[in-house]
């Protein structure tokens, strides 16, 4: 039975390879890690585990580090800002890793294997050819290349004169290995389903994941381990291990997986290209120039990302859904996150982010306003452009929907909707909004009392609201849509408002 590790204080680490971009799914495992650690006044650690470096990509360290700063998920110790059990690079801490790989075959734990490559991809044709799987354990292990039936001068001789080996772990014949996960409760599995994993390679003299893992997992003292079920299966080699080495081991929760939106497999960078939403937290650039799309490149604020993937697997049990940092530090419990896997939901996305820019004042949406407007060559007073960004942000899930919702309040139109103008645009439309610059030109302009003469005008003249208003917003505006008629003109002046008039009428009589 699994020993737990629950009185101890609370230390949990996030572990990433450095093998490309960070997955959204990577992302939600870190923040279910940072969550737990907040909620139980425990460490958040990052560790960087890059003893494979045949698949280490450059600059992907960097961009961890980036993408989780991005998200406001700061850790406590890590690679960048050190601690007390630094470093926190494997590959820096690889002379460590051998002797307890010794000490494993000291205690008969594990063992030297001579076999090579060749000679494994030969005996394994054999058992397919016999319709067997082939399994590297007890059933096999006495008649390969190995030290445990050496004497100990030919395991000296074999070691000496340069033979490649490895160091694979002795797994236990037939016994069933009962642990337990906080999410999934008791799994059971006999060992006889599973191999000798290999824990130490002489070609390189570096560790394999398993056994870096748990030994850095101990030094460090990490009291939870919490990660994706795509580690599930390693699980019982990862509880043996421990107890080979006589060590309590940490808890274990193993979340589910991030699926596609249609809920068929695991959500992948060829779903986000399909469907066009990114499945990485921020921008990324490959060896080859090209470029994936990052939640922050395409408009997402950070807290709504954060507030999105915490929903994501996790059960509040409640109906609340918009939750800040502190809300879900406060909430979080691993007792709520589900078994099954959960679906994406790029609609969702967008709608938190939706909901994260209308909590924003006027002011902070003008901030981020104005680079979108100084690219465009507009150069607006903040003032002004905060005034628009509260007429607009209803009608907005990102910054960048902005300009398509309100560039005619910086510049007039040049063309206008050929089908709203065949729709509402007659004859009589000129006479009509020549009688409305009347209205608003008469006097001081006052929008409420602008509104109620216009409408009343048109009211009492027996003509279609619907008709005149549209006409009047296809001058101004450009189109059939956009804000209240008579706000726009309270921002952009009644002169602006009726040179847009004559202006559309000169056009239309013209034929546009």
């Amino acid at each position: 039975m699994l020993h737990t590790a629950s009185n101890k204080k609370v230390r949990v680490r996030f572990a990433p390879s450095p093998t490309g971009p960070l997955h959204i799914g990577g992302v939600r495992t870190a923040l279910f890690n940072y969550l737990f650690a907040k909620q139980r006044g425990g460490e958040f650690i990052l560790r960087i585990e890059d003893t494979d470096s045949a698949r280490l990509v450059p600059g992907a360290e960097e961009y961890i580090a980036e993408s989780l700063n991005w998200l406001g998920l700061k850790f406590d110790e890590g690679v960048g800002i050190g601690g007390a059990f630094a470093p926190y690079k494997q590959s820096e801490r690889k002379d460590l890793y051998f002797k307890y790989a010794l000490q494993l075959i000291d205690s008969g734990s594990a063992y030297y294997a001579f076999d090579s490559g060749e000679e494994l991809d030969l005996i394994r044709k054999q058992h397919e050819a016999h319709g067997k799987s082939f399994i590297y354990n007890h059933s096999v292990r006495n008649s390969m290349q190995t030290s445990l039936d050496m004497s100990a001068a030919e395991l000296q001789k074999r070691l000496a004169d340069g033979s490649g080996w490895v160091i694979r772990f002795k797994m236990p014949p037939c016994e069933d290995i009962i642990m337990h996960d906080i999410i999934r409760g008791e799994i059971k599995v006999n060992t006889d389903t599973l191999d000798d994993k290999v824990l130490f390679k002489s070609a390189d003299m570096l560790p394999t994941y398993h056994l870096a893992n748990i030994v850095d997992d101990k030094l460090m003292e990490i009291s939870h381990v919490i990660r994706g079920e795509e580690w599930l299966p390693s699980l019982p080699l990862h509880v043996l291990l421990y107890r080979a080495f006589g060590w309590e081991s940490p808890e274990f929760a193993h979340l589910s997986l991030l699926l596609k939106p249609d809920g068929k497999g695991k959500l992948s960078k060829r779903d986000g290209d399909r469907l066009g939403f990114p499945v990485f937290p921020i921008e990324w650039k490959n060896a080859e120039g090209e470029i994936s799309s990052g939640y922050r490149e395409a408009g997402y604020f950070p807290e709504a990302v954060v507030n999105l993937l915490a929903l994501l697997g996790w059960n509040p049990g409640t109906e609340q859904e918009i939750f800040s940092m502190d809300e879900l530090v406060e909430n979080f419990s691993l007792d709520r996150v589900i078994k099954s896997g959960a679906k994406f939901n790029p609609e969702k996305a967008r709608w938190f982010n939706q909901q994260y820019l209308r909590q924003k004042s006027a002011e902070e949406l003008a901030k981020l306003y104005q680079p979108v407007l100084k690219a465009k060559g507009i150069n607006a007073d903040n003032d002004f452009v905060a005034a628009v960004c509260e007429l607009i942000k209803e009608r907005a899930a990102f910054v960048n929907d902005f300009w398509n919702l309100s560039s005619y309040f910086f510049i007039a139109p040049e063309t206008y909707d050929e089908k709203a103008a065949a729709k509402y645009w007659s004859s009589e439309t000129p006479q009509q909004l020549q009688h409305i610059i009347e209205i608003i030109d008469s006097k001081p302009f006052n929008k409420e009392q602008a509104k109620q003469e216009v409408h009343a005008w048109i009211s009492d003249s027996g003509l279609k609201m619907g008709s005149v208003m549209n006409a009047f917003r296809l001058c101004i505006v450009g189109a059939s849509m956009g804000a209240d008629m008579f706000d726009i003109i309270e921002l952009t002046g009644k002169d602006e408002a009726v040179r847009r008039i004559k202006k559309a009428i000169a056009a239309m009589n013209g034929g546009m």
